[in-house]
């Protein structure tokens, strides 16, 4: 008895320590729902007036106003939000700066890109790209908004 007690505790032993730190292979073995679902992206300005008149044409979508320091604009997949510095400021101290992202990039799947590219060019003041096939097949236009966001819109490759 004492014999299979220690094989026991050799085999619990191993498997502890071959046991591998959790990663994103892990996903796969969630529940269904259990994952986190990206939902909103709410971009901090100093100018919410000029922001949300910026979004309104170019997703052709009116915002939703939640008082003068918040707009949202829902999205069949998620929601851009729109928030006021100030009001960030006060909710949590230091945690924002408005109009300083150099590094995310806001992409919206759209029907023709390069129809959107010809309505957009009245409303779009600093294009960064025009339309172009990308190496992985989707066709995008790349633009800045007034705080300096950069936005893309992109048609999937046909199949």
């Amino acid at each position: 008895m004492t014999i299979l007690r220690i094989c026991r505790f050799a085999i619990m032993l191993g498997v502890i320590a071959t046991r591998r730190p959790v990663g994103p292979q892990d996903a796969e073995r969630r529940p269904p729902g259990a994952l986190p679902t990206l939902a909103n992206v709410c971009l901090i300005t100093n100018d919410m007036k000029r922001l949300v008149g910026f979004y309104e044409p170019i997703l052709a979508l009116k915002a939703r106003w939640s008082g003068q320091d918040y707009a949202e604009f829902r999205t069949s997949v998620g929601v851009l939000a729109v928030f006021a510095a100030g009001a960030q400021e006060n909710y949590i101290p230091g945690s924002a700066q408005a109009a300083e992202n150099r590094s995310v990039i806001l992409e919206f799947s759209v029907a023709d890109v390069d129809l959107e590219y010809q309505r957009l060019q009245n409303l779009v003041k600093v294009w960064v790209k025009p339309p172009t096939t990308q190496p992985w097949g989707t066709r995008s236009i790349y633009f800045r908004d007034p705080d300096g966001n950069l936005v893309d819109f992109y048609t999937p490759p046909k199949r």
